[in-house]
């Protein structure tokens, strides 16, 4: 039965992790270059990775700097996870972005690896305290690199996968807002997706009753007992999770889009088996003025994969020496060189 959760899991499992700070380098005068960055946590710090262009280079002021949101569960600022993930997608991209002149900031979700002491329980977590982080780093970030005449720097979130809902949900309330990023980003409520993803796999047939019970039951927004579920279900709805699970499910993000005022760029993978293409058409269909690309041959993990195979495109997700595709990091540089400040 572990087949029938195996998309899943990388999806909404919201395990914690052991503490883990990236290994940061020095950097050569005239190359890119990584430092740590701290932002202020709720009891502890939020760290996170610095990518700049040039070791000790001045920042152009129209230059946005990007930072990168993570998505669901165990998710580290790497873009890798405990759970089978080690393709290292958000630190490719910024290595990819930093050669093209553009700064990132790639974080650690609060209490997860080197943000582990932000909270007590990575699991105690909801959208908005995530977006409360996403203003966090916005506030370290521009201290971190001023504009040269006192201006207020553009910094720019990038959301992948669940990171989409949680930029989606913060824009409002992020000072001076200049454009925001999604990447493989639900255009439904992801209680809808989680149900169509079980649905999807007629290997569920056994237990779709029981699932669908229970999603409506955290859409409603009461617990489950997972005592009473199939073993298989048990892992996606342990109690732990679906305090989370409550408040993710309340979000529609085509909602949120509709009510964004700020440039809107939507990257959607066409070889991604968690977030299809009726996701970003979506989101593009409620911001009619959004940027929709759609780029053949990625997956979810932003590799580039030319099979249909399932398992040649899971094989992606643990190759971390596979490079990032071009085609994503094209379309990002693309949108953030149109961004008017």
């Amino acid at each position: 039965m572990d087949s029938i959760i195996r998309i899943l899991i990388f999806a909404f499992s919201m395990i914690s992790a052991s503490s883990v700070v990236a290994q940061m380098g020095d950097g050569d005068h005239g190359l890119p270059t990584q430092q740590e960055l701290i932002a202020p946590g709720p009891d502890g710090p939020l760290r996170g990775t610095l990518t700049l262009p040039v070791a000790d280079g001045a920042i152009p002021d129209g230059t946005p700097v990007v930072l990168i949101v993570p998505g669901s569960g165990p998710t580290d600022r790497d873009g890798n996870s405990p759970l089978g993930i080690s393709a290292a997608p958000y630190a490719l991209l910024a290595e990819a972005l930093a050669e093209r002149g553009i700064p990132s900031v790639r974080i650690d979700k609060r209490g997860m690896f080197g943000s582990a002491d932000a909270i007590p329980d990575a699991n105690e977590v909801t959208i908005t305290a995530y977006g409360d982080d996403v203003l966090a780093w916005s506030q370290a970030i521009r201290e971190r690199l001023p504009t040269s005449g006192g201006g207020t720097r553009c910094v720019l979130p990038l959301g992948h996968s669940e990171g989409g809902l949680v930029v989606l949900a913060a824009i409002a309330r992020l000072p001076d807002p200049c454009g925001l990023i999604l990447v493989g980003t639900p255009g439904r409520p992801l209680g809808t997706v989680l149900r169509d993803q079980l649905h999807a796999n007629s290997a569920n047939a056994p237990i779709l009753n029981e699932a669908d019970e229970a999603i409506t039951t955290l859409e409603r927004g009461d617990q489950v007992n997972a005592n009473t579920l199939t073993p298989a279900l048990q892992p996606l709805f342990a109690p732990e999770v679906q305090g989370f699970l409550i408040d993710a499910f309340a979000y529609d993000p085509a909602a949120l889009i509709a009510e964004t005022r700020v440039p809107v760029l939507i990257v959607q993978g066409l070889r991604d088996l968690q977030v299809g293409e009726a996701d970003a058409r979506r989101l593009a269909d409620s911001a009619p003025e959004a940027t929709l690309s759609l780029v053949p041959d990625v997956n979810h993990v932003l590799k580039a994969v030319s099979s249909s195979d399932t398992a040649a495109n899971f094989a992606a997700y643990a190759d971390p020496d596979l490079p990032i595709a071009q085609n994503v990091v094209e379309t990002i540089t693309q949108f953030l060189g149109q961004i008017d400040e």
